[in-house]
């Protein structure tokens, strides 16, 4: 009865009832901050499959091809300009192949990595590693490109054995192949050979009883070599070591460099190897990484000078690869650590490179500072109950060891004074007299104890937040979604005048950063122009002058835009890189429509302008603002600057309004069915009402003139009243 009764009065406890309390209004903010800021629900058709691409802590490697004249003038596949109608790919980009590619084809991958080429009669193989969502471990994947790369299927695991996997490494000897992967778990330095290449493969020998990692073979001169690092030696600096071993065949004996270990220095040296070694204009080059920031930050390129068997001699040169500026938002924004290049012909050389947009560790990394946030939240609280009078000490002494049950005076006397439940005694002590000093100190009544509290609020608040993000909220990369096993780009255009600079920089800044993003196109009406170099981009920014101020100006036809997909979208709009991400890979779905964020309808008679609050109310659309849209370049300004449309052109530099609402109403002419596609965005901000240099700031004014459009385009174009689309029709759940 006595127990029980204390237990009502704890949780009925002023302090308890204050825990619980603060707890649910720090748990009600964090939940609204992860409703405002965290991406929509994305419903199954657009997951990979459930084995896939979990979240690993090694990362979530993936794998790039790469072009170009030389070994040391490489670039991406994008810059190539390769279109895929299949998949809706204008242009097709890199990544080529990730986990979701290789999932998708039957085989679960969490990541995919440690890329090697081999050639054969024009068909390209590449092997590589790839992280088994089942069993967690390494085995050896392969797929085949037989169009120089561009396309890749998928042929499944090479090679899987009962240890981790990766490195591949794949070449001819004696018109047989070979394969040299890493498997330092198992202890030694395999050589497989090809029974039925490429899946099929047989131990021919153990080459070294040594856990070498990232190991290459090649012949230089008389003698073959091995590049390899032990990390099991004592005293080897570990991604910081490189040994060497040499002999008269492939398959042994082997000996030990003289010099060994070539390297044993700070990891950041490129010690150990990235990649296939090349030989270009008569020069050997090793491929090194760089893992001092993080596990293979950056690949460092080498040029051999002396190989013997008594001196090796290397110096950096530059790699020639110029880093993603878009940090975790790009495929290989935080790291790259792996490169196979290979000629193809006079002049022409391909690349594989795998990248990774988290660093290394990163999953633990975010959960430890996630939970910590979440400890300094409930410290944070503990010291609101003292200031409060809610919490009448830090450690209530009956939590001691001594306490937990009736102590006698015999029993207090004989407690030793260095006892650890004796200094947890005066531990506790001391600290509960920390609470009388605070009330005493700092009074709730006060300004400074009413300043006191609200800041250890805030911080609460903050500190919630940041746990929530870390903890829920991923690895922070807005990535692009693959379509048919493919990623693609789009251009970026916007249309803007001097006094809206302001506008422009923070809109280039953030938005250069957007993965699919290539290019921005500024379209410059009037006032001075901008140099491309005041805007901090990480793509490039092209500054289109125009001669007069119109709104046609928008969708004049540009030679220059390289990529199909153009995304319209006014320099006062800011919304979520994943927002953009998901609108395009609507727009690749239907490339045919007009695909944007703000839907609006035109019904009524007369014909009226109506937002989007009543769009809802009728349950459906008709018009996309393509003040921000995607679109078809090719498409949407071949209509508007048709002959058809030149009365059209006319309204509209005569309102200085609705350029937009005239595309909708040519897109609906050329079609008998749906022509706009709605994506909700999860936030949008309006930064003109910031600046003060909003187009149109009488809404009543220029929904009228609007309306006056629709009444002559719908006398020359035909009505839109019966062209409406509604809400939450497709499957991904981003029109609702």
């Amino acid at each position: 009865m006595k127990f029980e009764q204390k237990q009502q009065n704890w949780v009925f406890s002023p302090a308890f009832v204050f825990f619980v309390s603060a707890f649910l209004l720090f748990g009600s903010i964090a939940s609204l901050y992860a409703w405002l800021v965290f991406s929509p629900f994305v419903r199954t058709p657009y997951l990979v499959p459930s084995l896939g691409c979990q979240v690993d802590n090694e990362g979530s490697w993936s794998i790039g091809v790469f072009y170009g004249a030389s070994p040391f003038s490489l670039q991406p596949i994008e810059d190539k300009n390769v279109w895929k109608n299949e998949s809706a790919a204008w242009p097709l980009a890199n990544p080529v192949i990730t986990c979701a590619s290789a999932s998708e084809s039957g085989y679960p991958s969490n990541f995919v990595a440690d890329p090697f080429l081999y050639i054969q009669d024009g068909v390209l193989y590449m092997f590589y590693e790839t992280k088994n969502s089942v069993t967690m471990q390494g085995d050896i994947g392969v797929s085949r490109s037989t169009d120089k790369g561009v396309t890749w299927e998928q042929l499944g695991t090479a090679l899987d054995e009962n240890w981790h996997l990766s490195y591949p490494y794949v070449f001819d000897y004696n018109d047989q192949i070979y394969m040299m992967p890493e498997s330092s778990e198992n202890g030694e330095l395999r050589l497989y050979r090809a029974i039925s290449f490429p899946l099929q493969w047989k131990l021919e020998k153990v080459l070294l009883k040594k856990p070498l990692v990232d190991s290459f073979l090649i012949k230089h001169g008389s003698k073959y070599w091995i590049f390899g690092s032990d990390h099991s030696g004592f005293g080897a600096v570990k991604n910081g070591r490189l040994e060497i071993w040499y002999s008269d065949s492939p398959l042994g004996p082997w000996k030990p460099h003289k010099k060994n270990p070539i390297h044993n220095q700070e990891k950041s040296s490129g010690a150990r190897n990235g990649g296939r070694p090349f030989v270009y204009d008569g020069f050997l080059y090793r491929v090194g990484q760089d893992c001092g920031e993080t596990y293979g930050k950056r690949i460092r390129t080498f040029k051999v000078e002396i190989l013997t068997e008594d001196d090796y001699k290397e110096v950096e040169v530059p790699s020639g690869f110029k880093e993603s500026k878009k940090g975790r938002n790009a495929w290989n924004g935080v790291r790259h650590h792996h490169l196979d290049a290979q000629q193809l012909g006079p002049g022409e050389w391909i690349a594989v490179m795998d990248g990774d947009r988290v660093p290394s560790g990163d999953s633990v990394d975010r959960f430890i500072v996630g939970c910590t946030s979440v400890l300094a939240v409930a410290a944070l609280v503990l010291l609101l109950g003292v200031l409060m009078g809610a919490v009448k000490c830090f450690v209530p002494l009956n939590w001691c060891p001594n306490n937990l049950r009736k102590r006698s005076d015999a029993l207090s006397g004989w407690e030793r004074p260095n006892t650890l439940s004796s200094k947890f005694r005066q531990f506790s002590f001391r600290l509960n007299r920390v609470h009388t000093f605070l009330r005493v100190w700092i009074r709730p009544n006060t300004f400074t104890g009413k300043l006191v509290l609200l800041l250890a609020f805030i911080t609460g608040v903050v500190l919630m937040c940041n746990g929530v993000t870390y903890i829920y909220g991923g690895n922070g990369a807005e990535e692009p979604y693959l379509l048919n096993s493919h990623y693609s780009q789009f251009t970026m255009l916007t249309m803007t005048y001097e006094a809206r600079l302001w506008n422009l920089k923070m809109y280039v800044k953030h938005y250069s950063r957007c993965s699919s993003v290539r290019e921005i196109v500024v379209v410059w009406n009037k006032g001075k122009v901008p140099e491309p170099s005041e805007f901090d981009s990480a793509v490039p920014v092209r500054i289109r002058v125009e001669k007069l101020n119109s709104l046609n100006n928008r969708f004049n036809i540009d030679p220059l835009i390289k990529t199909r997909a153009i995304l319209e979208l006014d320099d006062d709009i800011m919304m979520t890189c994943n927002d953009i991400e998901r609108g395009f890979k609507v727009w690749r779905e239907h490339p045919d429509r007009i695909v944007g964020f703000y839907p609006r309808l035109a019904d009524g008679n007369p014909l009226k302008y109506r937002a989007e609050k009543y769009a809802r109310k009728q349950k459906g659309y008709n018009m996309i603002l393509t003040g921000a849209a995607f679109m078809d370049t090719q498409l949407a300004f071949g209509r508007y600057w048709s002959e058809a449309a030149k009365a059209g052109r006319r309204v509209v530099d005569k309102f200085f309004n609705c350029e937009d609402v005239l595309l909708n109403y040519l897109y609906a002419n050329a079609s008998s069915s749906a022509t706009v596609e709605y994506v909700k965005p999860a936030w949008a901000i309006d930064t003109s009402k910031f600046s003060g240099a909003a187009i149109s700031r009488n809404t009543d004014v220029h929904y009228q003139k609007r309306s006056d459009c629709l009444s002559m385009f719908s006398e020359w174009y035909g009505s839109l009243s019966n062209r409406k689309s509604k809400f939450n029709q497709r499957k991904d759940g981003w029109d609702v």
